[in-house]
């Protein structure tokens, strides 16, 4: 039964791939394509051969390519392929899948308007307040985060590594305030792991271990470990100078929009009195409480 759903899962694929090709290929006229008689050309679209020529691979193996058959691709030839049928990044990734390959990571800040999205998504974490979010990249680093988390989690603070593992582990401030740190600690490092896992050969969580290597043994020990476990909810429990005890449900979710992104929602845990707090914490007087805190 197994071996028949795999079948017809891949014969599903390889006529989809089928459709997708003469598809995205009958809307790229030849003029767009650059070939000499373009402009004259009546027929809408390009032919397979001018594909296969203008990507550079042969006519026959792009026909078995359109036609779904079993053959052998590779990245290249179908960023080539790509390049000549004019897809968008999703496209391209769509293509990949097609094809039986793991699609490439986002080129978000070609494929979209970053600037547009960085700001929807600043403004989907201001609405969360009062409770805390942030934003952080794909190595964790802070890009991101609303008043709460500034005032709860000391996103910001100067002298706070914006990192959010470097921080975890070197922070003094918020290591006191965070009643559940010696719980949390191991799991933290597991889920760092499995974000590393998910971009295999990027140097840059390389640097971050290193930096964090060096400056806590508590974090290499749990490192040595080797233990991965995907990214979710966290229980956590801080102590606040001025409100006391907060307890939140810490979930980090992806959006298709921007997956190099990880949204990281702080919502008080049912039964307590955090919200309430945070409602205050967030408020004129709370903000004068907290100046009267500091001060005294």
């Amino acid at each position: 039964m197994a071996s028949n759903t795999a079948t017809q899962d891949t014969a599903r694929r390889r006529q989809e791939l089928r459709d997708f090709l003469m598809s995205r290929r009958a809307r790229v006229t030849p003029a767009e394509a650059g070939l000499p008689d373009g402009g004259r050309r009546r027929t809408p679209g390009l032919r397979r051969e001018e594909v296969a020529v203008l990507a550079g691979v042969g006519a026959s193996w792009y026909q078995w390519l359109e036609q779904g058959r079993d053959i052998t691709v590779s990245p290249q030839v179908l960023d080539a392929v790509a390049r000549v049928l004019r897809l968008n990044g999703a496209e391209r990734r769509h293509l990949y899948v097609l094809a039986g390959l793991n699609p490439p990571q986002r080129q978000d800040a070609e494929e979209l308007g970053l600037t547009d999205v960085c700001a929807g998504l600043q403004r989907l974490i201001d609405a969360w307040m009062p409770f805390p979010a942030h934003i952080m990249d794909p190595y964790w680093n802070t890009v991101a985060f609303n008043e709460a988390a500034h005032l709860v989690l000391g996103h910001g603070r100067p002298g706070v590594s914006p990192n959010c593992l470097i921080a975890f582990f070197t922070d003094p401030v918020y290591r006191g305030r965070s009643a559940s740190w010696e719980t949390n600690a191991p799991l933290v490092v597991a889920q760092y792991r499995a974000a590393c896992s998910a971009r295999p050969g990027d140097e840059g969580f390389d640097a971050v271990v290193r930096e964090v290597s060096g400056l806590s043994t508590e974090f290499a020990g749990l490192w040595g470990r080797g233990d991965v476990q995907d990214g979710g909810t966290l229980r956590k429990e801080m102590d606040h100078p001025v409100v006391g005890d907060l307890l939140f449900e810490s979930t980090q979710l992806r959006i298709p929009v921007r997956p190099d992104l990880t949204i990281v929602l702080h919502n008080p845990r049912p039964g307590t009195q955090t919200a309430q707090k945070l409602e205050w914490l967030t408020s004129p007087e709370g903000r004068r409480g907290q100046m009267s805190s500091v001060a005294g």
